[in-house]
């Protein structure tokens, strides 16, 4: 079968691409939440070759993951990495980050592309002025709208992570105390306003009862050691000594997950995890709350309502602008022990 008749193959109509390429350079949770796209799309278009753009720095989130074809990759010399995808000649550019850059990448590929959605005056309204514009939509759903006119439908199951060979973390190399059983407690989150001060951990820890393991990258490490000073044999303390893979591992074989709403949140609706989703300054109706479509009693938010401040920001900040911080200093430690406990 030619070029032609492959890209017409379902209706004259329609374009059906054969080589796809999916932009999405950041972060964590951001491309965990393509996950669904990339499937979507390889299962139901089987013939057509899925490329992924990514940062360098996150190759580990994809590198193991069936429904990509090739995977390219970002470090500084987006100029060079242009070079090297117009060789490859795609048909369609998914973009599902839509920012300068991407924009950069389209225009230079000059290939048919489609984007979707960011909501961004929707958002401006609900953080700005507190009047929520904002649809009652998950962004999964909102990626999926610019390949729909493919054909390609949402199968409602949900996110995908996939963990490389060799960055699995076997339980029999934890210490006695967690290898029956633990709550994973993803205590990171790119800003200071999405993450529990280290009081509020420790007293949900401490009325829990229960082993724990703390996940986090480097900028976690200071305050999971302080966290395990005051708790000691009951914590686990991984923040900073593993991969992203690693605490993907260590979150896949957990009882439950408790986590901020970060890239961890994401990783742990993908293994389709109990999970309790603490929210400080940002809300879940941004449409960013964990993707669990077939299994939403899964998903327990905690959060503070009927704060005038809050959303103050559709991203974070590294402290609170109002100088109270509210948003978590006033969140119901027994609330989350009792929806960890079930």
């Amino acid at each position: 079968m030619d070029m032609a008749a492959n890209l017409c193959k379902r209706h004259s109509a329609i374009f059906i691409a054969v080589k796809v390429l999916i932009i999405r350079f950041s972060s964590i949770g951001d491309i965990v939440l393509t996950t669904p796209v990339i499937r979507c799309l390889k299962k139901q278009l089987p013939d057509a070759e899925i490329h992924y753009f990514t940062k360098t720095s996150f190759k580990g989130l994809l590198e193991a993951n069936p429904y990509i074809t090739k995977l390219h990759l970002l470090d500084d010399d987006i100029s060079a990495a242009v070079q090297l995808l117009k060789i490859e000649k795609f048909d369609l550019i998914v973009d599902l980050h839509k920012n300068l850059r991407t924009q950069y990448v389209k225009r230079k590929l000059g290939v048919k592309t489609v984007s979707f959605n960011k909501l961004n005056p929707e958002k401006w309204f609900m953080v700005n002025m507190k009047i929520n514009r904002l649809p009652t939509v998950h962004i999964v759903d909102r990626y999926f709208e610019p390949v729909e006119y493919l054909g390609v439908k949402k199968d409602e199951k949900g996110l995908d992570h996939f963990i490389p060979a060799g960055e699995e973390i076997e339980l029999s190399t934890l210490p006695d105390s967690h290898q029956k059983g633990y709550v994973a407690f993803a205590i990171g989150g790119a800003h200071a306003t999405k993450r529990l001060p280290s009081y509020k951990i420790i007293e949900i820890c401490e009325q829990l009862g229960m082993p724990i393991v703390l996940l986090g990258g480097p900028d976690e490490v200071e305050s999971a050691e302080h966290i395990e000073h005051h708790l000691g044999g009951q914590v686990l303390n991984m923040a900073g000594k593993i991969s992203v893979n690693g605490s993907a591992s260590l979150i896949r074989q957990a009882l439950s997950v408790i986590t901020h709403d970060s890239g961890m949140m994401h990783i742990a609706a993908a293994f389709k995890k109990e999970i309790v989703s603490i929210w400080g300054n940002t809300i879940p109706e941004f449409g960013m709350y964990p993707y669990m479509p077939r299994l939403p009693h899964k998903n327990h938010i905690v959060q503070v309502t009927q704060l005038s401040c809050r959303p103050c920001s559709k991203i974070g900040f590294d402290k609170c602008p109002k100088k109270h911080f509210k948003c978590m200093e006033q969140i119901d430690v027994a609330e989350v022990v009792r929806k960890v406990s079930g």
